[in-house]
């Protein structure tokens, strides 16, 4: 796929829906990538295709790596606030024809892959309160 191709497809998605970032859209297509070449090297280099649960986890994955305790920000100002968002993309794209689908694709096919809070917010929230009392010490 041209990256001009991807891009013109996207800009049209955005004049219909704009519910998503042009760079949700973009990170997904890097997730798709990088969900593929997982699943290749765990097939002993076999290629097929790609199910919704498995591209929501990766892109999950990916989001974690890339951005760490900031993933969750950044999605959120890109629009995705569910693994349903990344079906939402994944349909638009289908429609622009950039994504490939198989019959059996649906968009629940992504519902529920992971929890937004579980996933990006609370791994990153400190363990336990603070409970020591602060205090200065002067060096003479």
């Amino acid at each position: 796929m041209q990256r001009a191709q991807f891009e013109e497809a996207v800009e049209a998605i955005l004049k219909r829906d704009k519910r998503y970032d042009f760079q949700a859209y973009v990170f997904l297509k890097d997730a798709l990538d990088f969900t593929l070449r997982r699943i290749t090297e765990a097939n002993d280099g076999e290629h097929r295709h790609v199910c919704g649960t498995e591209l929501c986890e990766g892109f999950r994955d990916l989001a974690l790596h890339e951005f760490g305790p900031m993933a969750a920000t950044l999605l959120q100002e890109w629009g995705v606030r569910e693994s349903g968002d990344v079906g939402e993309m994944v349909f638009h794209l289908i429609e622009e024809q950039m994504f490939g689908k198989q019959d059996t694709d649906r968009k629940e096919d992504f519902v529920g892959v992971f929890d937004y809070e579980e996933t990006f917010v609370k791994p990153f929230q400190p363990k336990a309160p603070f409970s020591g009392a602060l205090t200065a010490q002067v060096v003479s």
